[in-house]
């Protein structure tokens, strides 16, 4: 599925983000998302999630 679409992000859901610190690289962390930060329908970027262990940053992969 695609993280640049709010609709598919829920809270609960195991996904791969990008790290504000890792966008050079595009180096992926796994998690689960705890909250939706971002309010638009859609980002170009992916949405902007804070993951259970308190990490943000945009949805690149979900994969469950």
């Amino acid at each position: 599925m695609n993280g640049q679409q709010r609709a598919n992000i829920k809270p609960g859901l195991q996904v791969e983000i990008v790290l504000k610190k890792d966008q050079r690289t595009g180096k992926l962390t796994q998690g689960v998302v705890k909250d939706i930060l971002t309010n638009s329908a859609n980002h170009p970027h992916g949405i902007k999630v804070r993951l259970e262990d308190g990490q943000v940053g945009r949805v690149k992969n979900i994969l469950s």
